[in-house]
C-alpha cells in the first residue's frame, strides 16, 4: 500500500509507487485500476438524491390477451424514483419499457401490484380521477409530436390548460414563457407544418409542461430526430429539471442519451435487469 505521508513529485513516480504496491505485477495493477473505475462509475450512477420518493411500484405485473394467448408485458416489477431524478428506461424492443411508462402515467392499469405516484395509489383510481391526476401531475412527450396541424403553435401549447379549464390569460402567459424557454418565441404564430422536427419536439415538450407537472414522461422523444437535435432535446430536459425540479423518466434506445441520466434502468422480457 502507498504511504499517505509520501509526496511524489511526478506522475512517473506515482506510477512506480502504485506498481510497487502490487509487487511490480503490471496485470494486477491494471486490473485494480479497472475495478476502481467501474466501482466509481457504479457509485456515481446509483447514488440517489436526498429527496422524497415520487414514484413507487410494488410487485407490478401487466398481462395482455392476444386472442387466446396471454402476454406478460411486465413481471413483478418493484421500483422507486425520487423527486428530481432523471431516469432512462432501456432494453430491447418488447422488453416492457413503454408499458412501464404508460402505467406510471396512468394511461393503463396494472394487472396486479400497486403504483403510487406523488402519494396517490393510481392503480385504484377511477377513470375520472385518473384523468384529473394525469392533467395535473404528469406531462407526456412522445416520439410522434401529436401537435394539432390546424392550430398555431402557441394555441397548441395551451391545449392542456384548456382541458384543465385554466384562465385563458393565465395559460396564454404560461405558453409564452414556455415558448421562450424552449427557444420558439419567434414561432408562436406558425403552424406545425412550418416547423422542423426538432422544433416540433421542443414545442411538444413545452406543451407537456404547461400545467407544471411534477413528472415528465418521454417515450423515445428523440427517435425521429438526427443526432444534433437529439442532443439538443436532452440538453433541454436537463435544463427543465434544473429550472423546475421536474422528475424525468425517458424511454430510449440511445446509449449516449441513457448515459446522461442519473440512473439507467434496464428491462428484459418484462423484468428489471439488476
Amino acid at each position: 500500500m502507498l504511504m499517505l505521508n509520501m509526496k511524489p513529485k511526478s506522475k512517473e513516480e506515482i506510477s512506480r509507487l502504485f506498481l510497487r504496491s502490487y509487487d511490480n505485477d503490471l496485470d494486477a495493477a491494471i486490473a485494480a485500476l479497472k475495478n476502481a473505475a467501474v466501482s466509481a462509475k457504479k457509485e456515481k450512477k446509483t447514488k440517489l438524491p436526498d429527496t422524497p420518493v415520487v414514484v413507487k411500484l410494488e410487485n407490478v405485473s401487466k398481462q395482455y390477451k392476444l386472442g387466446k394467448q396471454r402476454v406478460d408485458a411486465l413481471k413483478d416489477v418493484s421500483l422507486e424514483v425520487r423527486e428530481g431524478e432523471f431516469i432512462a428506461l432501456t432494453g430491447a424492443s418488447g422488453s416492457g419499457k413503454s408499458t412501464l411508462l404508460q402505467l406510471i402515467g396512468a394511461l393503463d392499469k396494472p394487472s396486479s401490484g400497486s403504483i403510487l405516484v406523488d402519494g396517490s395509489n393510481i392503480s385504484k383510481l377511477r377513470d375520472a380521477k385518473l384523468s384529473e391526476f394525469r392533467n395535473k401531475t404528469i406531462g407526456f412527450v412522445f416520439q410522434f409530436f401529436y401537435l394539432q396541424p390546424f392550430l398555431r403553435l402557441r394555441t397548441n401549447i395551451e391545449v392542456p390548460g384548456m382541458f384543465a379549464r385554466s384562465h385563458k390569460r393565465e395559460r396564454r402567459e404560461q405558453a409564452e414563457l414556455l415558448l421562450e424557454k424552449v427557444g420558439l418565441s419567434d414561432r408562436s404564430r406558425h403552424l406545425p407544418k412550418e416547423l422542423s422536427g426538432g422544433q416540433m419536439q421542443r414545442a411538444a415538450i413545452a406543451r407537456a409542461l404547461l400545467n407544471s407537472p411534477k413528472i415528465l414522461l418521454a417515450d423515445e422523444p428523440t427517435g425521429n430526430l438526427d443526432s444534433k437535435n437529439s442532443h439538443a432535446i436532452i440538453a433541454l430536459f436537463e435544463s427543465i429539471r434544473q429550472t423546475y425540479g421536474t422528475t424525468i423518466i425517458i424511454v430510449t434506445h440511445d446509449s449516449a442519451i441513457a448515459a446522461k441520466a442519473d440512473r439507467e434502468i434496464t428491462l428484459a422480457d418484462g423484468e428489471l435487469v439488476l
